[in-house]
C-alpha cells in the first residue's frame, strides 16, 4: 500500500487508515484482531482511535494487540482527545490528563499522532496549543494534529503554531470527507493546502451510504437499522445523496468494480488528502475495502462525478 507524507513532517502514512471506533461497541477484541491482522498483511500502517471510542475500550484492544499480535514500530498509532460527555473540553488540564490515560491504556510510552477531536470555543486557542507543545516535548507524542477543525479554526491553529521557532506543526486535520459530503472542499482542504497541513477523511464511503447498501431499503444489520446510528446515516439517504450514489454505482459498472471502490478512490486521490480512514464492523467489510484500493479513477470519471456532487 502506498505511503504518504503527513502534512510538511517527515512522518509516512499508508493512504488507507483503519478505524476503530467500533472496536469494543461492535466489534469484539477478536474479530478485531483479525482486522488488524488483514489491514497489516495489505501494508497499512496508520491506526487510528480516540479516548471517547467505546468509552476508551478500543484504546484498550488496540494496546492487547500492539503487545500480542502486531509490532508496534511498524504501526502509526493515532489518538484523540477533547471530547467529554458534556461536550468540548480542549483545555490543558483535560487534554494532558486524557493523553495520559490514552497511554495507560494503550500500553505505551507514546503515540504517534495525537490530536485534538474537536475545536473548543470555550478554551483560547493559545492553552490548547501549549498543550500539545507539552505533549510533543514531553515524548508523549511525536507528532500532533487537529480534528474536525474548520478552515478558519485550523489556518489559526496552523498559523499560531508557525509564528514562533520551537512549537511544533499541525500536521493533520481530520474530517469528514467523501462524495456525500464535500462542504470541507469549501475552506477547510484550502486551509490545509495553505498551510502544508494534510487531510485524514473520517467516513470516506458516506457513512456507509455510497457502497449501495440502501439503494432498495435499510438492510437488517446495517447501521442505520441500529436505534443508536439511525441518526448518523439518515442525512444521507435523501434524493439527492441517492442521485450521487446511482452515479457512483454507474461508474463501477461501467469499470467492472463495485460502488465501494469508486467511492474510496474518490476521495482518496482528492488534494491534500493523505489517508482516508475505514472502519469496518467485520473483517470481511474491511478486506472488501482493502481490495478495491488498487483503483484509479480515470479522469472522465472522476469529472462526472465532481459535476454530479459538486458543493
Amino acid at each position: 500500500m502506498e505511503q504518504r507524507q503527513l502534512g510538511r513532517s517527515g512522518l509516512m502514512v499508508s493512504r488507507l487508515g483503519l478505524g476503530t471506533m467500533t472496536w469494543g461497541d461492535g466489534t469484539d477484541p477478536n474479530e478485531a484482531a483479525s482486522q488488524l491482522a488483514a489491514f497489516v498483511e495489505a501494508g497499512g500502517t496508520l491506526v487510528d482511535t480516540a479516548d471517547v471510542y467505546a468509552d476508551g475500550v478500543s484504546e484498550r484492544i488496540l494496546g492487547q494487540l500492539l503487545r500480542s499480535l502486531v509490532d508496534r514500530d511498524d504501526l502509526v498509532v493515532a489518538t484523540k482527545a477533547g471530547l467529554t460527555p458534556r461536550g468540548y473540553d480542549a483545555s490543558r488540564r483535560h487534554l494532558l490528563a486524557a493523553l495520559d490515560r490514552s497511554l495507560d491504556r494503550l500500553g505505551v510510552d507514546h503515540v504517534d499522532l495525537w490530536q485534538v477531536h474537536a475545536h473548543d470555543p470555550a478554551t483560547p486557542y493559545e492553552e490548547t496549543l501549549a498543550a500539545l507543545d507539552e505533549a510533543v516535548a514531553s515524548g508523549r507524542t511525536r507528532y500532533v494534529g487537529v480534528s474536525n477543525y474548520g478552515g478558519w479554526q485550523l489556518a489559526t491553529a496552523a498559523t499560531w503554531q508557525r509564528a514562533w521557532p520551537g512549537r511544533c506543526p499541525i500536521v493533520s486535520d481530520q474530517i469528514e470527507y467523501s462524495l456525500l459530503q464535500r462542504e470541507a472542499e469549501r475552506e477547510t482542504v484550502p486551509a490545509a493546502l495553505d498551510s502544508g497541513t494534510s487531510v485524514l477523511a473520517w467516513s470516506p464511503l458516506g457513512r456507509g451510504v455510497l457502497t449501495g447498501k440502501y439503494r432498495t431499503g435499510i438492510p437488517a444489520d446495517s447501521r442505520a437499522a441500529r436505534d443508536r446510528l439511525e441518526e448518523f446515516v439518515a442525512p444521507y439517504l435523501g434524493e439527492q445523496s441517492s442521485r450521487i450514489v446511482e452515479s457512483v454505482a454507474t461508474a463501477a459498472d461501467g469499470l467492472g468494480v463495485t460502488p465501494l471502490a469508486v467511492a474510496l478512490a474518490w476521495v482518496r486521490d482528492q488534494p491534500a488528502v493523505a489517508s482516508a480512514l475505514v472502519g469496518a464492523r467485520t473483517t470481511a467489510q474491511l478486506r472488501a475495502v482493502l481490495l478495491a484500493d488498487d483503483l484509479t479513477l480515470p479522469d472522465e470519471i472522476r469529472d462526472a462525478l465532481d459535476d454530479v456532487s459538486d458543493v
